[in-house]
């Protein structure tokens, strides 16, 4: 996500830091290869012009071209700008009614309806009783998609017995009201474009069941074209927020930083992954850091608390204390890490700079490996490693499909594992970092 645009400002940003002090033509320069940055990134160029104008007004003062750090100013203002561009702070969802109805608008492909089931889940974590209502009666295979999802997840949904989706709808609110349902997502049609039909059903369905929210859903990979979109939706339906699908698989993230902008709408939720944990509500501070390369970590903070077992982490801990760390920790940990998504993600929200972040190239079928290996062992074996002889590792390297080597090179990890974490327990670990327990 954002790749390309965080490579490019950050080599702006190394060149701007290496001066002592910077002259207004140093600052010129240094927008104007920021300006060709963000154009590339895709982002609208009104969005563009407008923010780079900022920007050299807060640049070209004293408090920057005088400062002892120049090169960190201008980050500091580019941060705050891109913050403000964004919406400045997350906008919740604002709901009212009991039931409260959100309904999700968008065109056919841009994940209304896994994004329908996401958002339930997440309500449903916070407590919340949700339901789902499938109102897309044209795509095929909608209403079976939806009901598997909220089977998955254990959230009903209310189909109804009609092809009029305006109806569907509101039988669907009065259903999730008699059954004490508190929040109700109403999953649209869309079309392969933007047709009259389809706005003139979406704004019956709007009068009929008054939702608190109508979220637009755009795919953030359609770049440009995604805030043409949702300038034309707005226009005639006047969301109230946006949801970005597919942010992860989007290098140049235009979209995210110029729908705001254009439409006046807030991005309120940002889908980045395929799993129903990965639709996370968006805050515009944490994204910009991102794209200047300075991480997320208060994201992947909350993520850990959300997606870890606790138990699990408490387990662990008394093992390290009392230096008993076994191969069946070592497999509990690495599935929890697994439970935050891909390691290039975890790297992603982390400070890390893109140099070394490229020198750790995390390598995802290492971590497969490894998981079939672990999970090939009995549980006596990950009890006791020191019973993993050579007949026992040619038994789990052919369970696991891979070679006695690579069996080898587990065991060898977490030996270096076991160490680690005896220095860090002892007196003699006191300011030692951790090495990698994965060896990755």
């Amino acid at each position: 996500m954002f790749d390309s645009l965080t490579d490019k400002l950050n080599s702006v940003f190394s060149r701007l830091r290496g001066k002592g002090k910077l002259s207004a033509a140093d600052v010129t320069a240094g927008l104007r290869e920021i300006r060709l940055a963000l154009l590339e990134a895709d982002v609208n160029y009104k969005v563009v012009k407008e923010l780079i104008d900022h920007i050299r007004e807060r640049a070209v003062g004293e408090e920057v071209l005088e400062s002892l750090t120049p090169g960190q100013q201008i980050v500091k203002i580019v941060r705050d700008e891109l913050t403000a561009l964004m919406g400045g702070e997350n906008a919740g969802l604002n709901l009212v009614h009991h039931p409260a109805v959100v309904m999700l608008v968008g065109l056919q492909g841009s994940g209304k309806t896994t994004s329908a089931a996401k958002l339930a889940m997440l309500f449903k974590k916070q407590g919340r009783k949700p339901a789902l209502i499938a109102a897309d009666v044209y795509r095929p295979a909608a209403v079976a998609q939806l009901q598997t999802l909220g089977d998955s997840l254990e959230i009903p949904v209310f189909t109804g017995d009609g092809k009029d989706p305006v109806k569907i709808a509101s039988e669907g609110v009065e259903w999730a009201k008699e059954n004490l349902h508190d929040i109700v997502f109403i999953d649209t049609a869309g079309r392969l474009h933007i047709d009259e039909t389809m706005m003139k059903e979406l704004e019956r369905i709007k009068e009929q069941v008054e939702p608190d929210e109508i979220l637009f859903v755009a795919d953030a990979m359609t770049g440009q074209e995604a805030v043409n979109i949702a300038e034309t939706f707005n226009e005639q339906i006047e969301f109230s927020g946006a949801v970005l699908t597919k942010l992860d698989g989007d290098a140049r993230g235009g979209a995210a930083l110029s729908v705001r902008h254009i439409t006046g709408r807030p991005i309120k939720f940002v889908g980045l992954g395929e799993k129903v944990a990965d639709l996370q509500p968006f805050h515009p501070a944490r994204m910009a850091e991102r794209i200047l390369g300075m991480g997320d970590v208060l994201t992947l903070i909350e993520q850990a608390e959300s997606q870890l077992d606790k138990k699990k982490a408490e387990q662990l801990v008394k093992h390290i204390k009392k230096n008993r760390f076994t191969l069946q920790d070592f497999l509990d940990q690495i599935e929890e890490m697994r439970k935050l998504g891909p390691i290039s993600g975890i790297l992603d929200k982390l400070p890390i700079k893109g140099k070394m972040k490229g020198n750790l190239d995390p390598d995802e079928r290492e971590l497969d490996r490894t998981l079939a290996i672990l999970r090939s062992m009995t549980l006596e074996e990950r009890l006791n490693a020191s019973i993993i002889g050579g007949s026992r590792k040619k038994r789990i390297a052919r369970g696991s499909g891979t070679a006695v080597r690579d069996v080898n090179q587990v065991l060898a990890r977490f030996k270096d594992s076991q160490k680690a974490i005896k220095l860090m327990s002892g007196k003699r670990g006191k300011g030692r970092p951790p090495i990698d327990l994965l060896g990755m």
